[in-house]
């Protein structure tokens, strides 16, 4: 499969979903709190994606080639585990930490994003890795221009998050998306610069780092889909969608609620292709 180049009307199309998707984690944060489930969490997303923006979301019955269908709306991936958490009936607790997932289709155009939430008073540990691997993101975002390659975001990536004592996890990725879920390229959080695809002008992928506090080895729980640290050490992913645009970058999925951009990032302007 090629990498797909958007056009100026799939461009909006990915901005109106990516726009949406954060959304979302903008109306569930409130709700994040001891006590509440990640099933009530899920349930309220269906419905503010479903009644409110009128979107489909993407992971409810996904079922890529080996998996069974994912079984909800939304992941939520709490403490160690690392990405795909299935929400239940269990209520989070006072300093867990968990990632939220979403992803909208608009017209038939993806919006992909995720956020790390502390519930209530989490750790200084937690919140450490939460807050840097929120840069460890940025780092990566940081490197995409025209010309660039995608060996260049998972060094930056790579590079800040080893030297802060974390380990970065290799066997998931970000990737392509448009009309598809998930398209060409990989984008790994890993590797050299100046090695693999050249980006070019049109190009959206995500850009989602899964960083650990502990070692980097995963495993896969019973449900086929939670994936956990083998060490149990605590994890944490954020995620964008990114444009490759004439002279840099847009970030496609910022909304009203969006944490503030860090300070050493050189903010571009949006533009269009």
């Amino acid at each position: 499969m090629s990498i797909t180049i958007k056009d100026a009307q799939g461009i909006e199309g990915m901005r109106v979903a990516g726009r949406l998707a954060s959304e979302v984690l903008d109306f569930l944060g409130p709700h994040i709190k001891p006590g509440v489930t990640t099933n009530t969490i899920d349930k309220l997303a269906f419905e503010y994606m479903t009644e409110v923006q009128r979107t489909i979301p993407a992971p409810l019955n996904y079922a890529p080639s080996g998996y069974k269908p994912y079984p909800k709306s939304i992941c939520t991936s709490i403490n160690h585990q690392v990405c795909h958490g299935i929400p239940n009936d269990k209520a989070l607790k006072k300093g867990d930490i968990v990632n939220v997932d979403i992803t909208v289709i608009k017209d038939g155009w993806h919006g992909d994003t995720s956020r790390m939430f502390s519930v209530g008073e989490s750790s200084i540990a937690a919140r450490r890795l939460c807050a840097l691997t929120y840069d460890a993101m940025w780092h990566g975002i940081k490197m995409v221009k025209p010309g660039s390659r995608l060996g260049d975001i998972g060094w930056a990536i790579q590079q800040f998050a080893e030297s802060q004592g974390f380990s970065v996890v290799r066997e998931f990725c970000g990737h392509g998306i448009g009309r598809a879920f998930h398209e060409e390229p990989q984008v790994l959080h890993y590797g050299k610069p100046g090695t693999l695809d050249e980006l070019q002008p049109g190009m959206t992928f995500t850009i989602e780092p899964m960083i650990n506090a502990g070692k980097r080895d995963i495993k896969e729980m019973g449900d086929g889909w939670t994936i956990v640290t083998k060490d149990h050490s605590l994890s944490a992913q954020w995620e964008h969608t990114v444009l490759v645009t004439p002279t840099g970058y847009e970030v496609l999925t910022l909304s009203a609620g969006s944490p503030p951009i860090p300070a050493f990032v050189e903010q571009p302007q949006a533009e269009t292709v």
